[in-house]
């Protein structure tokens, strides 16, 4: 297990088979999916393939998202960091993603915060990013503001999946003079 990121309460580390079931309450929960397409997970076995998925893009891409393990407790609490898009949204292909997703009792303390802060750090200085996109429902008022607040810049509003989201970008060298240190 390798640990990418690590904040003064959050390890971030891969994905391990270990995660399905911590995965599968979070996924499961209506409530994380409210602004993700209405779609939560039914079956351990659906956790179980969405880790094997994230694995193999660590194979194939050199990145996905990692597993958010709260330090004090030792508990999965949540997903974090980077996913290459190769599909065509909002006109574009081939950028890196920053997302997270946590199961809800972690949510409100600035957890989410804190990893896209730590992962754009990353990305930036080890990854040798060039450019970070974000996208949110333009409902989902939090994930909205934590990408504001992180640095991001909205560049546009588009139509996914039949619901309107909001598009942010952020290049290296705005982040550079917006730097966050955790």
């Amino acid at each position: 297990m390798k640990i990418h990121i690590e904040t003064d309460r959050l390890l971030m580390r891969d994905l391990t088979d270990e995660d399905a079931h911590e995965m599968f309450a979070m996924d499961s929960d209506a409530g994380v999916h409210a602004f993700l397409g209405n779609k939560p997970i039914s079956t351990l076995d659906e956790a179980k393939k969405m880790i094997a998925s994230i694995k193999q893009q660590y194979i194939d891409n050199g990145i996905g998202r990692w597993a958010v393990v709260e330090k004090d407790s030792g508990d999965f609490i949540g997903w974090s960091g980077f996913k290459l898009i190769t599909d065509v949204i909002n006109g574009r292909t081939q950028y890196y993603d920053l997302g997270y997703r946590f199961i809800k009792k972690y949510w409100g303390k600035g957890y989410a915060t804190e990893t896209a802060i730590a992962s754009l750090n990353h990305g930036f200085t080890e990854l040798n990013f060039h450019e970070i996109i974000g996208i949110a429902d333009a409902e989902h008022t939090a994930s909205n503001t934590i990408l504001k607040k992180v640095g991001l810049i909205k560049q546009n509003e588009f139509i996914y999946d039949g619901t309107l989201h909001n598009f942010y970008s952020l290049h290296k060298t705005e982040w550079e003079k917006y730097k966050i240190d955790l």
